[in-house]
């Protein structure tokens, strides 16, 4: 009798023992816009980061950490599938808004990016898999589709409106706090920095303008802070804190002068911390690269989901996390709103490559959103009356050349180019023939004009073609959805109700039940929705 009690307790662990390794943890990601490395526990002594820097040293603190772009809809897409923006037509800046001015320059109109068939965005995969997601991202994380994507995706979106609070969750929570418009939008609102106290980098000019808008974006970190403190509260509330992976980290560099759109190391250098449930690894410090590319297969690893055989990045954490560790990232910069030039960079975390591709091109874009700033302003003000010094005016130079190479680590703001000084010949080789590899492994569509690249993507049309409708079969009480267009995404929901769920099978309809379904391939229109009924 004592035996089989003992084999029964046995029995009984390894059964928990395989459930636990197989259960799926819950996992946030918590976005903020246009920040470099302002957090105390990254060096940063000119804020107050309290929540960020208990988060870091109950995680690990990731030094390495770079976008694939300096602004958000490029480097967003990259995030959202795994992919270079660059390898299937999401690199421009942007693609998915009403821009009278993108609209004039282009000819085209401004309506959203195609994904590839059988790219398959990485919320319904989760979704298909159990979890239950949330966004409450303003972009949507650039592929705005509102049908299957995400089981709540507006500013409310939480994981606490699970009906089963057991499921596992996937939720991005994404401040706008520190955006590059929060600097002259809350203009008006009283500072938490000190515009003495603010350290302006050498390659700006030093005044009380540009030190006041530098305080303005250090007091919305500050207030950042606090919301991340906020999110952090909520899940000890729920008791989840110490059973969720969280992730914290902007979407590019900083949202000020010379360095947001720029892909030199300060656009593209980001704060990383992730914290592991029961803050596992706590207070460590890993150094391994990392590129955003990486943040979709790193979610299905620690997620126990295979890795898509689309996913372009590696996993840096869990069990699909290879063997060798990332040595290079890749970024790239194209369109911005409505000027063009095409640039990419490769890092191998020390030094930096860049390939102008326009070198008759200018570095500074008189891009007209960025105006709005009072520090851009004051900075062409003093250009134009002859006051930059040389560092300041090397964003004003007229062309570029067609290659450079920095030293990050000796030259942090990248003033002195290596790219034709002898003794970094090997380096600058190294660079570029990675750099020419990674164009013919995955492909560069920056290459392709962009109206070409949009007819193309719209089988030959000038406009975005409609999703066919979906086609409907039923058979005992199972209906069965298919849509003719390739790469669509099929979505339906009990008629009269608000929430789509993605079609992953057959559907089990009661007798005079009906369903509304719409089909949708992102970046063309949508198909009508249509009724089924049993």
């Amino acid at each position: 009798m004592k035996n089989k009690i003992l084999i029964s307790i046995f029995c009984s662990l390894i059964i928990l023992q395989v459930f636990a390794q197989h259960k799926k943890p819950n996992i946030i990601w918590i976005t903020t816009e246009d920040m470099s490395y302002h957090i105390g526990a990254f060096g940063c002594k000119e804020v107050k980061t309290p929540n960020l820097d208990q988060l870091t040293l109950e995680g690990v603190k990731y030094t390495n950490c770079f976008s694939t772009a300096g602004v958000c809809a490029p480097s967003r897409a990259a995030l959202i599938s795994g992919k270079y923006q660059t390898s299937f037509g999401a690199h421009n800046m942007r693609t998915n808004m009403n821009s009278k001015e993108y609209e004039q320059k282009t000819g085209l109109p401004s309506y959203g990016v195609v994904l590839p068939v059988g790219l398959k965005p990485y919320p319904l995969i989760l979704r298909e898999n159990g979890y239950y997601t949330t966004n409450n991202s303003k972009e949507d994380y650039q592929f705005a589709t509102p049908e299957a994507m995400w089981d709540e995706s507006s500013k409310n979106a939480t994981w606490r409106n699970r009906k089963d609070k057991n499921q596992p969750f996937f939720s991005i929570i994404n401040f706008i706090t520190t955006h590059e418009s929060q600097v002259f939008m809350r203009d008006k609102e009283p500072l938490l920095v000190d515009p003495k106290h603010v350290e302006i980098p050498s390659y700006l000019p030093d005044n009380e303008i540009v030190r006041k808008d530098f305080a303005r974006f250090m007091t919305n970190v500050q207030l950042m802070d606090a919301q991340v403190g906020e999110i952090i509260k909520q899940l000890k509330e729920d008791g989840l804190y110490d059973e969720t992976y969280i992730f914290f980290y902007p979407d590019h560099g900083d949202g000020l002068p010379f360095c947001k759109r720029e892909i030199l190391h300060r656009g593209l250098k980001v704060p990383l911390i992730v914290k592991f449930p029961k803050s596992e690894n706590a207070g460590t410090t890993d150094n391994q690269l990392v590129s955003f590319v990486d943040m979709a297969p790193t979610l299905f690893s620690l997620a126990n989901i295979p890795i898509p055989k689309f996913v372009e990045g590696q996993a840096f954490i869990g069990n699909q996390k290879p063997k060798t560790e990332r040595k290079y990232i890749y970024a790239a910069r194209d369109r911005m709103d409505a000027e063009y030039d095409r640039v990419r960079a490769l890092s191998d975390g020390k030094f930096e490559y860049l390939k102008n591709y326009q070198p008759e091109k200018p570095y500074y874009q008189d891009i007209t959103y960025r105006l709005q700033q009072k520090s851009m302003l004051e900075i062409l003000r003093l250009r134009d009356a002859g006051k930059l010094n040389e560092h300041q005016m090397q964003w004003f130079r007229p062309t570029k050349p067609i290659e450079e190479l920095y030293d990050t680590e000796n030259d942090p703001n990248q003033f002195v180019n290596l790219a034709e000084n002898p003794a970094y010949k090997d380096k600058l080789f190294e660079l570029r023939n990675k750099h020419e590899l990674w164009i013919k492994k995955y492909g560069d569509m920056g290459a392709i004009p962009e109206k070409e690249m949009l007819t193309k993507m719209w089988n030959g049309q000038n406009t975005p073609p409609s999703t066919e409708n979906p086609k409907v079969s039923l058979k005992k009480n199972k209906i069965s959805i298919s849509c003719p267009t390739p790469g669509a995404l099929i979505a339906y929901r009990s008629k009269g109700q608000n929430t789509w769920l993605p079609y992953i099978g057959k559907i089990d309809l009661n007798n005079g039940e009906q369903i509304e379904i719409i089909a949708r391939r992102i970046g063309y229109k949508p198909s009508e929705i249509i009724i089924a009924r049993n």
